[in-house]
């Protein structure tokens, strides 16, 4: 009888996502208009990005792919990837952008995920993942030694940017509005941060 109950707790436990961690099963069979993530356990499902926050990281992408990762205008050594699906110890996370240092990862590994510990990450908030962002998955980042974060917020158009020092963040970094600026590690280059909201109207609370 002992065993009976020990094996019927088990599959509650297995059956109950409150109980059990979640896994890649979970990621995969989330809904599609959903961006899935498996953090510390939980399964975290979000909606996907809307209009300004879609535009901001795209605009990101075209100042520095070029540089950075194709060496135009820039000292290339880099590949950075856009919403890339990474999988890190028991961890799934699903940044905005990501880049790696090419002697780190000279190609994209020819598999739906990356298992590689990225150089710097992106998030570009929006009112549903926000605190996830500044909070969880950024300690997440420092836990697993990413060494730059970048924190963009379409909504009051700024970026914060973050070193990790002896475990810990530090602020390196904040820029807002039109201005022109350079940001670690991506500092060989300027830019101008309006390019990132450029023709965008500021989003609404309604647009994630």
């Amino acid at each position: 009888m002992t065993d009976l109950m020990s094996q019927a707790k088990l599959q509650v436990a297995m059956n109950d996502p409150v109980l059990r961690a979640a896994t890649y099963a979970d990621v995969l069979a989330a809904p599609e208009d959903k961006t899935a993530e498996v953090i510390n356990g939980a399964l975290h499902l979000s909606p996907r990005p809307g209009w300004a926050h879609g535009a901001a990281a795209s605009a990101l992408g075209d100042e520095l792919g070029p540089p950075f990762k194709r060496g135009r205008g820039g000292p290339g050594g880099w590949m950075i990837l856009q919403e890339p699906e990474l999988h890190l110890d028991s961890h799934i996370l699903v940044p905005d952008l990501a880049g790696w240092r090419r002697e780190r990862m000279p190609t994209h590994p020819d598999a739906p995920f990356v298992t590689v510990i990225p150089d710097w990450v992106c998030e570009i908030l929006s009112p549903s993942t926000a605190r996830r962002d500044r909070t969880e998955k950024k300690a997440l980042y420092a836990s697993l030694g990413v060494r730059y974060v970048w924190i963009v917020d379409p909504r009051y158009r700024t970026l914060e940017t973050f070193e990790l020092l002896d475990g810990h963040w530090r602020d390196v970094g904040n820029f807002s509005g039109e201005e022109r600026i350079r940001a670690v590690p991506f500092d060989a280059i300027e830019f101008e941060l309006g390019n990132l909201w450029a023709d965008v109207e500021p989003p609404t609370d309604d647009d994630r």
